[in-house]
């Protein structure tokens, strides 16, 4: 059955493993160009709070960007029904209102399976009042242009600087599609946030004087942001304090001579377990991404492993041997969860005050 704004998009076609947060999700910039498949079979219970909510830094509280950016939605039961404290609308309802497409009584466990197997790929998704032409969506659906040829960053990415906050000091934040929650977290650290689009020069970023840079988190394939690698380089040798989300650590890797490559499909949900090789300790982490950094690769770096997937030893996390570079494959800022590595935001916040205790 179909959902949502009824029409047809195409997309590469991938899975999410949460047991919650649908809102958080579906408005996660890393999602641009996806149709989203949960596998948690009951989705839309709890309903979508108010877009509208701020924090007092003019954050959106319970939201990841201004908008869906998945391009369609595959569930298994959509509750027509929510009920939540702070309800503005149902799940149904927000799809329209944002002209994205879903469809539910899919076997999503099943399709899941499908993706293991085969690795993503590009899918159509078709919602219409009107009885629909498979042959002609199937003929368009060859036509479209594969995920990896896409270009995001002119619609993830902001177009001039935006600022958080009244603070002296400021940590810049390099937009490739951020979350809201990374935002949240370095002010609660107590700086104020500078983000600048992705294409930032070095002198942009240095104009503002600050004390700590973050690459963030966003879709697509990290060769696709040169400019973004150009200045993460130039970060690496002017030994400032730097932190890499999802993304952002696959430019740092790739700024560092470290390569890349496209997992077969992906990381995407909340339980994935990460071994930090520090202390041998287990975390679990909630991470959204389709390609990762060769771990052979850093052989030829001046980059040490930091973190590695306890389920299939991908690189989770790399930190730069004599520079204040740290970087991690997962999402530390969570949202929806879990919280267990909110640490790495004070990793990077004990760099700046480290490089400040040498000043003095």
């Amino acid at each position: 059955m179909g959902f949502g704004y009824p029409k047809t998009i195409f997309g590469e076609l991938v899975f999410n493993t949460g047991m919650v947060g649908y809102t958080e999700t579906l408005t996660d910039p890393s999602y641009a160009g996806q149709i989203l498949t949960l596998t948690y079979p009951l989705i839309g219970n709890y309903g979508v709070p108010d877009p509208d909510v701020t924090d007092e830094s003019g954050i959106p509280e319970f939201f990841e960007s201004d908008r869906i950016q998945a391009r369609g939605l595959v569930i298994h039961e959509l509750s027509e029904i929510a009920s939540h404290w702070n309800l503005k609308m149902t799940l149904d309802e927000w799809l329209y209102k944002q002209g994205v497409p879903g469809i539910s009584g899919i076997d999503t466990r099943s399709l899941t399976k499908k993706l293991r197997t085969s690795g993503v790929m590009m899918a159509a998704l078709a919602v219409s009042d009107s009885e629909i032409d498979v042959d002609t969506v199937k003929e368009q659906l060859s036509q479209a242009n594969p995920y990896t040829s896409e270009q995001f960053m002119d619609t993830v990415s902001i177009k001039q600087p935006q600022i958080f906050g009244t603070e002296k000091d400021c940590v810049v934040i390099i937009d490739t599609g951020v979350k809201n929650a990374i935002l949240r977290n370095v002010r609660n650290l107590g700086y104020k946030v500078v983000k600048l689009p992705w294409n930032a020069t070095i002198d942009q970023v240095l104009s503002y004087n600050p004390k700590g840079v973050i690459l963030s988190n966003g879709p697509g394939d990290p060769e696709k942001c040169p400019q973004t690698i150009q200045t993460a380089k130039q970060l690496i040798e002017k030994n400032i304090p730097t932190l890499g989300i999802c993304l952002g650590a696959q430019i740092i890797g790739l700024a560092g001579g470290a390569t890349t490559y496209k997992l077969k499909y992906g990381h995407r949900g909340q339980n994935k377990s990460c071994v930090n090789l520090s202390n041998n300790q287990v975390y679990v982490t909630s991470q959204n991404h389709g390609y990762g950094i060769d771990p052979n690769s850093l052989k030829n770096t001046d980059f040490d492993l930091w973190f590695t997937n306890a389920d299939d030893d991908t690189v989770e996390g790399i930190r730069h041997k004599n520079k204040k570079i740290i970087a991690v494959q997962f999402h530390p800022e969570a949202s929806p969860g879990p919280y267990d590595c909110k640490y790495v935001f004070e990793e990077l916040d004990n760099l700046i005050k480290e490089g400040e205790t040498n000043k003095k």
